[in-house]
């Protein structure tokens, strides 16, 4: 597949670029400054009233992780809501590519010092500091970007495949073995691999995780496993089991999402892994007929399956040992599990279900839009993983759709969709047990990329250490000015003010 033409030099249309990025910081700063001032006159608003300084009820303090480890991070409530522009970044070169030809730019990560963004065939880190330069660091790649995952080690170091270049009609055209393991934080290759026995690996297939130590690839006919550390391979797989590994599930631990038989009698089953031997420590065995299953959380093991359907008809719970425990409806929700790129399995899918968030103890699911007059625009379930109950909801407004981002120690994160200049954008953090919401931060984006950033079929939202982070996954020229930069990627962070 075309994944559009290489990113263009650095022209003269940086200019457009720059006035166009003066423009939207003074619009930004303008709108969120109004809109909190009047909320403060008011008497702090409903945004500002449910707000306080303190942790979460049952926080245990912060846990130091080893640095290998799946990054988990609890946020505080900063000093105020109040959001300031923190960066923004324009990609160019753009005039040749259309809605049925984009460039893509899957991945989005960020670290307490730079944003990172995936595109075409290079890796980009961008400064949070106002006052450096917009850019870090460019990586490029030796082909483009065929897998990405949302983890991230503790200190900072991730990973992604990508597709090396060759000749058209050769065996290898359009194969994806090579896997790039990589620091965020100065954008240095740590070590690049060669996947063993990838011809079938492609950009449709390719799937792509982290656990404690372990970067696990698999591709539906084999899968490998490599050290952080030193990039040694660990285990690997390859065709000519009945049963092959078609993707991971990584975090806290490592599940497999195994296949057996052909088309259109595939069996699946879900097995946790040892990381570091590839063995099976348990097996779960999905019943039959079930047409496709993700794995949107790890530990604990929680699968969405479509039983008698191509989408996600119910989410199932197993416990530690890998036996089922409840099962929940998915009727009336939307899981957005494989949605990303209008449905097409590209860049790894089976680990993205951005409509659920799994914590220790229950699941939170989006409801499907709901658009009757006087209702909400839509609200966020939480159900007990043990046994399927209802366990506290969090209501939308009216015009601002909401979406659960990720865990904050035993707290959810919330984006709250702005309305204009009624109500600022916010990412609010949500306690189930005591229904209480306080805001982490209020922000304005950019009217005429609203729609896009604010959508997780389109955009990858990220919400870390005080700042939140969207970046676009498809890459698309403006028609009316095919020659301008198209905004990719922006973040805001704290103000910082004492109200």
């Amino acid at each position: 597949m075309s994944f559009g033409p290489p990113p263009s030099i650095y022209t003269q249309s940086a200019l457009a670029a720059d006035t166009a990025r003066k423009r939207r910081r003074t619009k930004l700063l303008g709108a969120v400054a109004v809109v909190v001032a009047l909320l403060v006159l008011a008497g702090g608003g409903w945004y500002l009233a449910s707000g306080d300084d303190s942790a979460p009820a049952d926080a245990k303090g912060p846990v130091v992780q080893s640095a290998d480890a799946v990054r988990e991070t609890t946020e505080k409530v900063p000093g105020s809501p109040e959001g300031q522009l923190m960066l923004e970044h324009d990609e160019e070169g753009l005039s040749k590519t259309t809605d049925a030809a984009p460039r893509y730019a899957p991945g989005t990560w960020a670290t307490d010092k730079v944003m990172v963004k995936g595109v075409a065939n290079r890796l980009e880190g961008y400064n949070i500091a106002l006052d450096a330069d917009e850019k870090a660091w460019t990586l490029k790649l030796d082909g483009h970007l065929c897998a990405t995952s949302r983890h991230v080690t503790a200190d900072g170091r991730t990973a992604v495949v990508i597709q090396p270049p060759q000749p058209d009609g050769s065996e290898k055209a359009g194969v994806c073995d090579q896997v790039v393991f990589f620091d965020l934080n100065t954008g240095k290759k740590l070590w690049q691999k060669q996947m063993p026995a990838a011809n079938s690996a492609f950009v449709t297939n390719t799937n792509l995780t982290l656990t404690k130590g372990v970067v696990a690839v698999a591709w539906g006919q084999g899968s490998v496993a490599y050290d952080m550390k030193t990039g040694a391979k660990l285990w690997s797989s390859a065709l000519g089991d009945e049963c092959q590994d078609k993707a991971f599930a990584g975090g806290r631990a490592l599940l497999a999402l195994r296949g057996c038989g052909s088309l259109p009698d595939v069996r699946y089953q879900v097995q946790k892994v040892d990381p570091r031997t590839g063995k099976p420590v348990w097996t779960y065995k999905v019943s039959d007929g079930v047409q496709s299953v993700y794995l949107p959380s790890s530990d604990p093991p929680v699968l969405a399956v479509a039983a008698g359907d191509s989408l996600p008809t119910d989410v199932i719970t197993l416990d530690g040992n890998g036996k089922y425990r409840t099962t929940i409806s998915l009727d009336g929700y939307d899981p957005k599990c494989g949605e990303r790129y209008f449905g097409s399995p590209y860049f790894g899918m089976y680990e993205n279900c951005d409509g659920i968030v799994v914590g220790r103890t229950q699941a939170y699911l989006l409801s499907e839009e709901n658009i009757a007059t006087g209702e909400p625009s839509d609200w966020i379930v939480a159900f007990d993983l043990a046994t399927g109950k209802t366990a506290g909801k969090f209501e939308g407004r009216e015009f601002q759709k909401v979406y659960p981002l990720r865990m904050s120690g035993d707290d959810l994160l919330i984006y709250r969709r702005g309305a204009g200049t009624v109500a600022p954008a916010a990412v609010v953090r949500w306690n189930p047990r005591t229904d209480k919401e306080t805001p982490l931060l209020l922000f304005t984006l950019p009217e005429e990329d609203d729609a896009d950033f604010s959508d997780p079929d389109e955009s990858d939202i990220l919400y870390q250490q005080g700042r939140v982070f969207f970046g676009k996954r498809e890459l698309v020229r403006d028609d009316k000015s095919p020659a301008d930069p198209v905004l990719m990627a922006i973040a805001f962070g704290s103000a910082g003010l004492k109200h």
